[in-house]
């Protein structure tokens, strides 16, 4: 996926993927899938997809909801956030060093 937001170009086939989390498949209303990416400027941004049931919903019309997905950036607090939530100990370390 491929957005411009505040100015700045988002891009997942050019930035460097550091993991994911979701939740079930695609076909099922409530599956959900999100990674984290890292610009070569070093920004983050999440990639979210998701079905008719999950947060990445959107409206398509009167009582009418379709899966959707977005780009959002993130701040390296909030990368960190996530990625303390959602990745493994040597994921988090290799995006974001040892602690």
């Amino acid at each position: 996926m491929k957005k411009v937001i505040g100015g700045k170009r988002y891009y997942t086939d050019k930035a460097k993927f550091i993991g994911s989390a979701g939740y079930s498949h695609p076909g099922d209303f409530s599956f959900w899938r999100e990674e984290l990416y890292q610009k070569k400027t070093g920004e983050f941004f999440l990639h979210g997809v998701g079905g008719p049931m999950s947060k990445y919903a959107r409206r398509i019309g009167r009582d009418e909801w379709s899966g959707g997905e977005e780009i959002r950036p993130l701040s390296l607090k909030e990368a960190r956030e996530w990625a303390e939530e959602n990745l493994d100990a040597d994921e988090y370390e290799q995006a974001f060093g040892a602690i």
